[in-house]
């Protein structure tokens, strides 16, 4: 398995030219959005309730409202963990975790 990501680390490096605040700032561009699709889903849930549809129906709603939310929550930590490794990691390792938090933040 580590060498399956190590042959997948050298394609997610950051593509020249962009710095950690660019990346920094599609990370909180891309958060941002997915909870305003959450947002729309929840005050889908609740129109839902209100005009009192099937139990089913609702679950099904609610469990893929939650599911967004796990992925967004994923999404965030993987950010999170980049942002605390910084410009001392090596770009090995920078590469290496940006492919730990994608599998994260898609799977989590």
């Amino acid at each position: 398995m580590a060498r399956t990501i190590a042959k997948k680390v050298g394609k997610t490096a950051m593509p020249p030219g962009t710095t950690r605040n660019d990346k920094f700032q599609q990370h909180k561009d891309s958060l941002i959005s997915r909870l305003k699709r959450i947002e729309g889903q929840v005050r889908g849930i609740q129109a839902m309730v209100e005009r009192e549809e099937e139990c089913e129906d609702v679950a099904r709603q609610l469990a893929a409202a939650r599911a967004a939310l796990d992925r967004a929550f994923f999404e965030m930590v993987a950010c999170s963990i980049e942002r605390q490794l910084g410009e001392s990691a090596s770009s090995q390792t920078q590469a290496a975790v940006e492919e730990v938090s994608r599998i994260l933040a898609k799977y989590g």
